[in-house]
């Protein structure tokens, strides 16, 4: 399984550098493209995005992570760090689950 990167050159580049092939978007359309493609492919278990990019793609990242095992996505700070309206794991998994923790 590989990990594959979407989001802003710098993220993207920053990945190559340490072996992760990674797509540079520019917009939330294109990422919406980019991610599709990445959860399509057999070879990539991990996805890797930026929080920026992760908030205007929310439905998208959802929908894969509460339908299926495959592809994780994991979200990382952006340039600025965390959105202060990112989603915390415990609402996601009560969101997923029903279940609170």
């Amino acid at each position: 399984m590989k990990y594959y990167c979407i989001g802003d050159q710098d993220t993207v580049v920053g990945f190559r550098f340490a072996g992760i092939d990674g797509e540079v978007v520019e917009s939330a359309a294109q990422g919406r493209e980019a991610l599709r493609a990445a959860a399509g492919r057999a070879d990539v278990g991990v996805v890797i995005v930026p929080d920026p990019l992760a908030q205007e793609l929310r439905k998208e990242i959802n929908q894969i992570r509460f339908a299926r095992p495959r592809p994780v996505i994991v979200e990382i700070p952006g340039p600025r760090g965390f959105s202060p309206s990112r989603p915390k794991l415990t609402d996601l998994v009560r969101e997923a689950l029903g279940v609170r923790l």
